[in-house]
């Protein structure tokens, strides 16, 4: 019976401390604050050419595809480092394009892309400025995101 006692009182006191730890506060949400590189949601490159002469930048593509494990390492290390974000969103439209689903297979074929990830840097009517086929990590793409802007000027 009093092995009976104990296990209910053991059972009624860890309830208790789950329900109080799934408590949340009321009032007090945390907002996350993005850094990195803004990739635009735009549909198509057009969108992204005519929104780059808007506002006076340049274009940056991403190509890349969901297998890719350069590609994923660039998403979790390189785009969210917040001085590269700034960076590039000052300078630039940045634009994602899987190569295999949807317009990113026409767009890939145009621009002659055939690993992953292959970067971009376009001025505004399109044309490549600068091309890395592979990883480029935040020196690389500092420089050649650099490099793009001295081109046009």
């Amino acid at each position: 019976m009093k092995r009976f006692q104990f296990t209910t009182w053991f059972v009624f006191i860890l309830c208790i401390l789950s329900f109080s730890a799934c408590k949340t506060k009321q009032g007090s949400t945390t907002k996350v604050q993005k850094t990195g590189v803004a990739f635009t949601n735009s549909g198509t490159l057009s969108d992204v050419l005519d929104k780059a002469t808007a506002e006076n930048k340049l274009v940056f593509i991403d190509f890349y595809t969901t297998w890719c494990l350069p590609c994923k390492l660039m998403e979790e290390d390189v785009f969210p480092d917040k001085r590269l974000g700034e960076f590039m969103n000052e300078n630039f439209i940045s634009y994602k394009v899987n190569a295999e689903k949807g317009n990113g297979v026409n767009l890939a074929t145009l621009y002659s892309i055939n690993a992953y990830p292959t970067l971009l840097f376009l001025d505004r009517e399109g044309n490549v400025l600068e091309r890395k086929i592979g990883a480029a990590y935040h020196r690389e793409l500092f420089a050649l995101g650099e490099a793009a802007i001295a081109s046009v000027q």
